[in-house]
């Protein structure tokens, strides 16, 4: 049980056009508002105001214009954290809500580990003089349906994650830990808490990433990508920050990287009352200020990989519709994504294959009744009976370093394996010379691959976690192409009206007309001239094309498919995955003319042999691409509004 307890937070999100401005010398405003009421209410309560993420006002607005998505990257800029008497919060945010400055103030539960405590105590026998090789206990590690088959491209180059980043955020970690020598970056960014349950927490996270590739003890799914954390323990052990580690970590990674949201916390089920149990846990993104962290980063390209929570909930309820008190006014629910989407992957809890340990939980890959369930939950990973490092009840003793656990569990252990599995994709995409996953692609291959989940008594496969991934399925999986929607994610307005349209006479005639206004435009398209002479001009007219299809053009119905992972592209650049893919390769040739004065500056890596985090075109190519996708699903819904009047 933990020993240590973070305090609620409270966070304010000012209006924009305040302008507001926090220093030392007090709060004041750009704009000239009035902030004396402001500030009179948190020190009348001991309490003061700070920039939620750690920085000033005017860096956080020049990051969200240089985002590739700075069109709808959210504003950070806004978002403020109260540090007052943890029995004042609600006194004060009840009062911030009256002030004409602020749109929102509410108070977030605190965080915690997404799994089921584990009270049994480490084996009391000391270790042996060498560890065992637990790896037959790993079932996760095998082929599909039974494990996930990260196995299967482990012996291609970067096959096991070289090259990948990834960020895990939680509390603490065991870095010490014989199992855990190589390719560990450490803590970059929070404290450690001392906590055991968040250190063993963490050590198992660590272990089922990036376990040692050798003969003890357990093998990680990544082994050779770079592992480092940040904690949400900003400046105290009682002090979080979630959505700031968040924000953190993004600005650590680059496209393709991944980031682990090892949290969750109390939702309204439970009046947002933390208890001894994980009933009524909720992922994250919920919360307004962790929902645009996570933004940022997956505007970004950044694969954000959530765990679920184990809260045994329904996501699609009536009840996560209504807004907690004190959230902005324009807030939407965040697991109906047709409104509002933070581009993380949502990870459920599914049922390792009976027989694990010689235990049975019910039939493989069914839902466990702890694990949260609903339309925007993508895909499962195992939920109990996972071998990792930490705990001790597998091989305990004194010593900490050489504890190992065979019952890790919850959404906690499922999530890590999607992460693992997702930096095997991505160093073998990179180690073939390709672009890797973005965010929204990676999401949709873990969605439209994989063995299936199946039925429980009392849990059906109706109460969807998704699939469990199968890495020779994914690597089938075209890259670089255009994002779909999430089949299993919930109709749209829009595409209820298509649909409607679609089977209608009018609606077949209006389609035809559409392709002849295409036709047309393709004719006037072939009248504009290209110079190749020269790389830059070269980048110029691919621009120019995209431009275009931003514009609404679509693709030719004999486009050239784009290439499976590990095959050459070949034939002609007639679509937009494919010009990009050009694209990329023209800037490539371009990079020795970048002066080192207009390079990152890398020196203040974890590992000084990580790979440099270059500003490559890959993040402008998802941004042109989600782009495009905008313009068109806005000219087809302009032309389906013309239906009735044919």
């Amino acid at each position: 049980m933990s020993t240590v307890q973070p305090h609620s937070e409270l966070i304010v999100k000012a209006r924009p056009e305040a302008g507001l401005r926090v220093s030392p010398a007090g709060l004041t405003s750009v704009t000239g508002a009035d902030t004396g009421s402001l500030g009179e209410v948190c020190a009348r309560y001991g309490g003061t105001m700070r920039p939620l993420f750690g920085v000033g006002e005017e860096r956080l607005r020049r990051e969200a214009t240089r985002a590739p998505a700075a069109a709808t990257a959210p504003d950070l800029s806004v978002y403020y954290g109260v540090d007052a008497p943890a029995d004042q919060l609600h006194t004060i945010a009840a009062q911030l809500r009256q002030q004409p400055l602020v749109q929102a103030a509410y108070v977030k539960p605190p965080p915690e580990p997404p799994h089921l405590l584990l009270d049994l105590p480490p084996r009391a026998e000391e270790a042996p003089a060498a560890t065992p090789d637990f790896s037959d206990r790993q079932g996760y590690l095998g082929p599909a349906p039974g494990g996930l088959g990260p196995q299967h491209i482990w012996h291609l180059p970067g096959g096991k994650g070289a090259g990948v980043r990834i960020i895990d955020i939680e509390a603490a970690w065991r870095f010490t830990h014989e199992d855990l020598s190589g390719h560990q970056g450490g803590l970059v960014g929070g404290l450690q808490s001392p906590d055991l349950v968040w250190r063993n927490h963490g050590t198992a996270v660590a272990g089922l990433l990036s376990g040692d590739d050798n003969t003890i003890g357990i093998r990680g799914i990544c082994p050779d990508a770079t592992l480092t954390t940040i904690s949400i323990f900003e400046r105290d052990v009682d002090d979080t920050n979630s959505a700031a580690a968040i924000r953190n970590a993004a600005l650590r990674l680059s496209f393709g990287d991944i980031l682990l949201i090892e949290l969750h916390r109390t939702g309204p089920r439970h009046d947002f009352a933390t208890s001894g149990g994980q009933q009524g846990r909720i992922p994250v993104e919920w919360w307004p200020d962790d929902f645009d962290a996570i933004r940022f980063a997956t505007d970004r390209g950044i694969i954000v990989v959530e765990a679920g929570g184990n809260g045994g909930e329904d996501l699609d309820d009536q009840l996560y519709d209504i807004p907690a008190p004190g959230f902005p006014a324009d807030w939407a629910n965040p697991f109906r994504r047709g409104s509002r989407d933070s581009g993380a992957i949502l990870v459920g809890s599914g049922a390792p294959p009976p027989g694990t340990h010689g235990r049975d939980h019910g039939p493989d890959r069914s839902r466990l009744a702890h694990s949260n369930f609903g339309s925007a939950v993508d895909v499962q990973g195992w939920g109990l009976e996972v071998s990792t490092c930490g705990y001790g009840d597998l091989q305990g003793g004194s010593n900490e370093d050489l504890w190992y656990t065979d019952q890790f569990n919850g959404t906690s252990s499922a999530s890590p394996m999607i992460a693992g599995v997702l930096a095997c994709i991505q160093g073998s995409i990179r180690a073939a010379g390709l672009a890797p996953f973005h965010a929204a692609e990676a999401r949709r291959a873990l969605r439209e691959t994989g063995s299936s989940q199946q039925d429980a008594p009392g849990r059906p496969s109706s109460q969807r976690i998704g699939n469990r991934p199968d890495v020779a399925q994914l690597t089938a999986v075209p890259h670089g192409a255009k994002p779909q929607p999430d089949k299993d994610a919930k109709e749209s307005t829009l595409e209820k009206t298509e649909k409607e349209a679609k089977e209608t006479k009018d609606a077949k005639e209006a389609v035809k007309e559409h392709k002849d206004g295409k036709e047309k435009s393709e004719s006037s398209e072939k009248a504009v001239s290209a110079d190749k002479s020269s790389p830059e001009k070269a980048v110029g007219k691919d621009l120019k094309e995209l431009k275009e299809e931003k514009e609404g053009k679509d693709a030719p119905e004999d486009a050239a498919p784009v290439p499976h992972l590990g095959m050459p592209q070949t034939g002609a650049d007639k679509n937009i995955a494919d010009r990009l893919a050009g694209l990329e390769q023209v800037v490539a040739q371009l990079t020795h003319f970048i002066g080192p004065d207009l390079r990152p500056d890398l020196t203040s890596s974890a590992l000084v042999h990580e790979q440099p985090a270059l500003p490559d075109v890959r993040v402008l190519s998802a941004e042109l691409r989600r782009q495009a996708d905008e313009a068109k699903n806005a000219k087809d819904c302009k032309d389906l509004e013309k239906f009735p009047e044919r």
